[in-house]
């Protein structure tokens, strides 16, 4: 089982990139919004917070723990390993070593919280991969809070955003560097302000490699074609379809898919319909069913809370298309009990 925490919602930008990564997998997932946010919280509280999470994690059954938060990851990355030397940690990083090596004119910007600046990972980062650019830290308070509260379009955040990128245009970036888990949640708005002169560098897609890079030098082998039935990418892409040509045709033009030549059964596992695809989605679920495809077995996924279930429940399927249940867990002292009270 993959495990994944962050202060709330933000984590779930990389929970979706590792169901696509490694569908058909079981995960849980913890939000501790009982602490919201971290980004302004001493590190060793922090630390603290990760470990507790840690231990309840493992006792439900987790192999490896992401830590889907790039303030808990520069307060506690270290410090778990230490701690529990048996288990295998992803954790996240500003993604400063792609963003020096593609940027044109040596300028890259970094928004994130305080505490992802002040831990050792950060500085170590640019020791390693920036000597030669110019790395500019943004803090943008309120962001965190606004992704948490479901304000991904509004005014109000659009000014929080202009306020943080701004000072960044102003120097010049030509890359902008994600450093915060809730921030992918506003990659419209902020596509928008920066033009199409910024490249935007989201380190997700990256951290689910990763994620399947640990657990198959764990001795896991995850298979990259079975499908998990709540994955959040009903459509499946050409990079999964291994044994499929992909041909324009049908009545509407469409995609028609048929058998490489050299194709052989089992072929990869379909997640089931969803009310979440298009026509040409459901189009090319039926051939692919035709063509001998069988339903993927639903995967378990499963979400916990230290805050509200009901709104974490509603983030869930508003931020990632998921709908599930989600249950409640308490802090209790330093550690995490269910039930609460428990």
């Amino acid at each position: 089982m993959i495990a994944v925490f962050d202060s709330g919602v933000g984590g779930l930008s990389v929970w979706r990139e590792i169901v696509r990564e490694l569908p058909g997998l079981p995960t849980v997932y913890l939000a501790d919004q009982a602490h919201i946010p971290y980004g302004p919280r001493p590190l060793e509280e922090v630390r603290r917070f990760a470990e507790g999470i840690t231990h309840f994690l493992l006792a439900q059954g987790a192999q490896v723990v992401v830590l889907a938060c790039n303030t808990a990851s520069a307060a506690a990355l270290h410090h778990l390993r230490a701690l529990f030397p048996q288990v295998p940690f992803v954790g996240m990083e500003p993604a400063v070593k792609p963003a020096a090596q593609r940027t044109r004119n040596g300028r890259v910007g970094v928004i994130a919280t305080p505490a992802t600046f002040q831990g050792e990972l950060f500085a170590s980062l640019l020791e390693r991969f920036a000597r030669d650019v110019r790395v500019i830290p943004q803090v943008c308070p309120g962001l965190v809070e606004a992704v948490e509260a479901g304000a991904l379009d509004t005014p109000e955040t659009e000014a929080l955003l202009r306020a943080c990128l701004e000072p960044l245009l102003a120097a010049g970036i030509d890359e902008l560097v994600l450093g915060c888990t809730h921030y992918p949640f506003l990659r419209p708005l902020i596509e928008r302000i920066v033009g199409p002169g910024v490249e935007i560098i989201d380190p997700a897609p990256a951290v689910a490699r990763q994620v399947r890079r640990v657990l198959s030098s764990a001795g896991f082998q995850p298979s990259g074609t079975n499908f998990s039935a709540r994955s959040p990418h009903p459509s499946p892409g050409p990079s999964l379809l291994p044994n499929l040509v992909r041909e324009r045709g049908g009545e509407r033009g469409g995609v028609l898919l048929r058998p490489k030549a050299a194709a052989t059964p089992p072929f990869p596992f379909l997640p089931p319909p969803s009310a979440a695809m298009g026509e040409g989605d459901k189009e090319e679920w039926g051939q692919m069913l035709a063509l001998g495809f069988q339903p993927a077995v639903q995967a378990e996924q499963v979400f916990y809370t230290t805050g509200d279930p009901a709104q974490f429940a509603a983030a869930l399927e508003r931020l990632v298309g998921v709908r599930a249940a989600v249950r409640p867990v308490c802090w209790v002292g330093e550690e995490i009990k269910i039930p609460c009270g428990g």
